[in-house]
């Protein structure tokens, strides 16, 4: 039986090819392999079904049920953005990223500003993250803070602004971000809260929901604490600055 193999010495003629490269370029050599590794790591085959589909379940939401030992599991009840208050995107928006519909899902220059602040401070008083980033660790990741699920925040952000659309993106993070304890999405939370359906809300409630994202376990919206008057009043006075969906 005829057996198929490399011709003679060819593979140690590819290795001794390669090794000498990889011992001259260490440093180079393993943070390519660290980023082969994290870039396989990533959800590449459910992202772009997020045009199309509903998540129901993030990896947030079971970071939160393993921390209350399965003791309850949090539900989602997905609404379409076009049974939102627009003022609640606004709101979101100039709060929390409002270079949304210009940047491909870091915006550098607000990113370096928090880098340089938190830097002056010695501790992390100012985030850097869009709303794009957001929804990377909502989805796919946990709350927890590193370099390596940072790196994989960044990946999977490059991959959601390339094949998912902003107003999907906007969709998604709306209905997947945490607004209380065990309170996922903007249905529940505008129920809750307000009693209301998210089309329903006032401004000022939709000002409110917005002022609460990054402190969503410490704040509640329907509370007059200083924390979320503070916030509202600047998200109302940013919302004529937000165009939604400009062409």
């Amino acid at each position: 039986m005829l057996i198929t193999q490399f011709p003679e010495n060819e593979l140690g003629w590819l290795l001794g090819e390669i090794l000498p490269s990889i011992k001259k370029r260490k440093f180079e050599s393993l943070f390519l392999y660290i980023l082969a590794l994290i870039y396989f790591s990533i959800p590449s085959f459910e992202i772009p079904l997020l045009e199309y589909s509903h998540l129901r379940i993030t990896s947030v939401m079971e970071e939160r049920a393993l921390g209350q030992n399965l003791g309850f599991y949090p539900k989602q009840s997905w609404v379409s953005i076009a049974d939102v208050n627009p003022n609640l995107l606004k709101a979101i928006i100039s709060m929390e990223d409002d270079a949304f519909f210009m940047h491909k899902g870091i915006d550098w220059n607000q990113l370096n500003i928090s880098l340089k602040e938190n830097k002056r401070k010695k501790r992390i008083i100012r985030g850097g993250s869009t709303i794009t980033m957001q929804l990377a660790k909502n989805l796919y990741l946990t709350t927890e803070r590193n370099l390596l699920c940072k790196a994989k925040e960044m990946l999977i952000t490059f991959r959601l602004e390339k094949e998912v659309s902003k107003k999907s993106i906007l969709e998604n993070y709306i209905n997947a971000i945490e607004w209380g304890d065990g309170i996922f999405g903007i249905k529940e939370a505008s129920e809750i809260y307000f009693n209301k359906e998210p089309s329903k809300l006032s401004t000022i409630e939709c000002a409110r929901l917005a002022a609460v994202i990054p402190s969503p376990l410490e704040h509640q919206p329907n509370t007059n604490s200083r924390y979320v008057i503070h916030r509202a009043g600047t998200a109302l006075l940013r919302l004529d600055n937000v165009i939604l969906f400009p062409e």
